[in-house]
């Protein structure tokens, strides 16, 4: 790519025993596609003298406003504490929609939604010939999508996608083989729009 965009790296990284190794992974990844990695890490705010709240709060606002300088979002979406995606994640890809930027997310598990969710309800799960519910008689979702429909959907109509591996359990957050897909598609999608030929990195919109 002829111009660098920057990409907000959403997901449950930050979480991880050593999240910068990770950070610095992915951006040295996002740099072979001609992409800028920018992670929620990076604002590096000082958070010493403020309270647990007020550090949440600051953190919040901080990665919106490092949202707001890229021109795409790559979100892990890797379920996460559940049979669906971080919580945070998804609020930043929310977030980014709204914005109007193309979003690209990745799952290190394909398995669908609807089936991670009963697998995930074990015995408290009704089914009838119609529908499946759950112990408080609520509709499990079931759409044989990757995550809730507003995800999928989202990723979808922003011109993005939605890249699906499935990887063992001890490399469950760390596999980078579908963010690589990813880097790929998002790569592919600016050259289209920019009329580039990505193979000569020659402007051939003319």
């Amino acid at each position: 790519m002829a111009e660098q965009s920057r990409a907000y790296l959403a997901g449950p990284d930050v979480f991880l025993p050593n999240p910068l190794e990770m950070a610095l992974n992915k951006k040295s990844l996002c740099t072979e596609f001609g992409i800028e990695g920018v992670f929620p890490l990076d604002a590096a705010l000082n958070l010493s003298e403020l309270s647990k709240m007020e550090q949440g709060y600051l953190i919040s606002k901080e990665n919106e406003k490092l949202i707001r300088t890229c021109q795409l979002v790559i979100a892990n979406l890797t379920p996460f504490r559940g049979p669906s995606a971080d919580v945070g994640t998804v609020y930043e890809v929310g977030f980014a929609r709204a914005l109007g930027l193309p979003i690209f997310g990745y799952t290190n598990i394909s398995t669908p939604y609807n089936d991670r969710a009963i697998e995930f309800l074990g015995q408290n799960i009704i089914k009838t010939r119609n529908m499946i519910t759950d112990a408080m008689n609520m509709h499990i979702e079931s759409f044989d999508l990757r995550d809730n429909l507003m995800i999928d959907g989202g990723i979808r109509h922003s011109g993005g996608k939605f890249c699906a591996t499935d990887s063992p359990p001890e490399n469950l957050f760390t596999d980078l083989s579908a963010f690589k897909e990813c880097l790929f598609a998002a790569s592919e999608y600016f050259a289209r729009e920019k009329g580039w030929d990505r193979s000569t990195e020659m402007d051939v919109s003319a």
